[in-house]
């Protein structure tokens, strides 16, 4: 990240909104029964700073108002366009509407529910720009973001294939007119704890993936692609439960094999706000599936593993992969319970344990703390020392029972995927956005509000 402050990676903002060079971007969301908020998302889509940019909105099958609603306020008509089949899809597309009069670059495709993956799939055949940016419709991105995640490939045309932006937690915060107005740290500890995971995860993981050329994660909440490239290799596979990681690996191996130079790069600007479950439960869930998409990848992907022939992707990435996230939840929770024993029998002296913890754990505090501080010396986005101080207490506390608990949880989808149980989405229960009014007259949306995510109910049963 310092690096790219260095290089004054944001100051090109302006020019880049101005410049003739600037690609053209298809900003693609799916989305299924949206109907409370899929109006406010597609007009901020709409609203973004980006000189050539539409916005694709996949209607996965609905089964609520949200083609009703969007049809009402952006005045939509139906066109008879026959989407290409650059990439397969398996739920039928029944129809494509654009606004009355080409108002504003919208297009909405109608299909048959098939999933997420094969939303972005249909999206993707609808794309007419060169690049395309994959986004869900209940996430926020800043105002430049397109401008800040579509540098990289304007630097770099012939080799950049795919980018990603940070993603941080919205929840706690206040949204003004579909723009993140006031951040602030959720009330709960496990969002709390689920910050500093994302600020570690991105400024830290990310970026120094990135740095090393051996970026293996793009996040499916915000990721920019060369839509050729997505064409070559595929888009999405709609049966993968990890269809954003194995899509990165996809997008390499496909590279590498057909000889062709080519880098994924992550922007550190936190330019996407995405919603992090609020309760243990719902959590708990989301980790199973995590892992569990991690592994099916992986393994699909094996060959790759160690490999001289995939570079730094093959000898670097996957190894660390395999030994640290796949691997490691089953290390620490063997070291949980075997290390007090160790203790209790005189195996090992008490000091060494201790020590032994100190260090583990200690290291995970600093390099926590580290991210969190720079990145609020880079962005300033916490307005309040109070809610810096709150992020300081969750990077010490998270390794306090929530690490522990998570490592469970990873190691219960590793052991529902060798047991071969089907996976099951569950009903995802989210803080939903209340809304309310500023005094400027715009909308103001603060969390919370439980409700359930439709999509993942709607996928429980497939």
């Amino acid at each position: 990240m310092v690096r790219y402050l260095r290089r004054g990676f944001f100051r090109g903002v302006e020019d880049a909104s101005a410049s003739p060079l600037t690609q053209s971007v298809s900003v693609v969301m799916p989305a299924f029964d949206e109907e409370a908020s899929v109006v406010g998302s597609v007009s901020a889509m709409l609203a973004l700073r980006h000189p050539r940019h539409e916005v694709v909105v996949v209607d996965d099958g609905s089964t609520d108002a949200t083609f009703a609603l969007l049809r009402e306020a952006f005045d939509l008509v139906e066109v008879p366009r026959r989407l290409p089949t650059d990439v397969p899809v398996r739920g039928a597309v029944r129809s494509v509407h654009v606004p009355r009069g080409g108002r504003s670059p919208l297009v909405v495709v109608r299909k048959d529910n098939g999933g997420r993956a094969d939303a972005v799939n249909a999206g993707i055949n609808a794309a007419r720009h060169d690049l395309v940016c994959i986004t869900d419709a209940d996430s926020v991105l800043d105002p430049d973001a397109l401008l800040t995640v579509s540098r990289p490939f304007a630097d770099d045309p012939e080799r950049v294939v795919a980018t990603g932006g940070a993603v941080r937690a919205v929840n706690g915060s206040t949204l003004v007119g579909g723009r993140v107005a006031d951040v602030r740290m959720p009330r709960g500890w496990v969002a709390r704890f689920q910050v500093v995971e994302y600020l570690r995860a991105f400024c830290v993981g990310r970026a120094g993936w990135s740095r090393l050329q051996s970026l293996v994660l793009i996040s499916g909440a915000f990721g920019m692609y060369r839509r050729d490239v997505l064409v070559e290799v595929g888009g999405l596979d709609p049966t993968c439960i990890g269809e954003d990681f194995e899509l990165t690996l996809r997008l390499h191996r496909h590279m590498r094999e057909s000889g062709r130079d080519h880098r994924v790069v992550f922007v550190p600007e936190p330019a996407s706000w995405t919603e992090v479950p609020a309760t243990s439960a719902v959590l708990a869930r989301q980790r199973r599936r995590w892992q569990r998409g991690l592994a099916e990848t992986l393994w699909r992907h094996r060959a790759m593993v160690g490999n001289p022939r995939y570079g730094r992707i093959g000898l670097l990435a996957l190894p660390y992969y395999v030994l640290f996230e796949l691997v490691a939840p089953v290390i620490e929770l063997v070291g949980v319970v075997l290390t007090p024993l160790a203790v209790a029998f005189g195996v090992v002296p008490w000091k060494a344990a201790l020590l032994l913890m100190v260090l583990c754990y200690g290291y995970a505090v600093v390099v926590t703390v580290a991210a969190l501080l720079v990145e609020e010396l880079s962005f300033h986005r916490s307005q309040r020392w109070r809610d810096l101080a709150r992020g300081l207490a969750a990077a010490v506390l998270e390794n306090v029972g929530h690490r522990q608990l998570t490592a469970l949880w990873r190691v219960q989808g590793l052991w529902s995927l060798l047991r071969g149980q089907q996976q099951v989405w569950g009903a995802m229960d989210r803080q939903g956005l209340a809304a309310g009014a500023s005094a400027d007259g715009g909308d103001v949306v603060h969390l919370p509000e439980t409700r359930a995510s439709r999509r993942e109910l709607a996928e429980a049963g497939r």
